[in-house]
């Protein structure tokens, strides 16, 4: 009796794996960059738009207590009723945010009352968490800040700047 030998190999060859494996990096390098980019003007977006959050809700406390609150008692008095010693501590009338936000980055917001720019300065430093920086890691400023810096360094404002 013969011995026949039938062939029934249904896989894929080394080569074939290769190509789909170039295919898939070649597509990760293309589509890759462009994600990323696109993730960081979203935190840029979100960061702005928490500033925006931020600067009303600071006007309705202030509408309500007849001040912002101070460096020391930072952005934490929007959240949580003051001491009953605070100044104005009867008509608090919070809570004005539901949580302490972060900017998009993960990280605290700066507020500084009374500011060196108006009643209050409120920034992000960006993606780089420090000050200064630029594209991404550019600080990112309340509205009334960005305008008293521009006036002064006779700059554009920089609080919306796109990198």
């Amino acid at each position: 009796m013969p011995f026949r030998r039938t062939c029934t190999n249904k896989g894929f060859t080394l080569i074939e794996l290769l190509i789909v494996l170039v295919i898939l990096g070649l597509l990760a390098a293309l589509i890759g960059p462009n994600m990323i980019r696109h993730t960081d003007e979203a935190k840029v977006k979100a960061t702005q738009s928490q500033i925006a959050l931020y600067t009303s809700t600071l006007e309705a406390f202030r509408l309500d207590m007849g001040r912002y609150p101070t460096t020391d008692e930072g952005l934490a008095l929007l959240v949580y009723k003051p001491d009953d010693a605070a100044v104005g501590a009867s008509r608090w009338k919070g809570p004005y945010m539901p949580s302490i936000a972060k900017d998009g980055w993960g990280n605290s917001f700066q507020y500084k009352a009374p500011g060196e720019h108006g009643d209050y300065d409120l920034w992000s430093y960006g993606g780089d968490n420090r000050e200064g920086g630029e594209g991404y890691d550019a600080d990112i400023l309340s509205p009334g800040m960005a305008a008293a810096k521009s006036d002064t360094l006779g700059a554009p404002n920089t609080a919306t700047q796109k990198p």
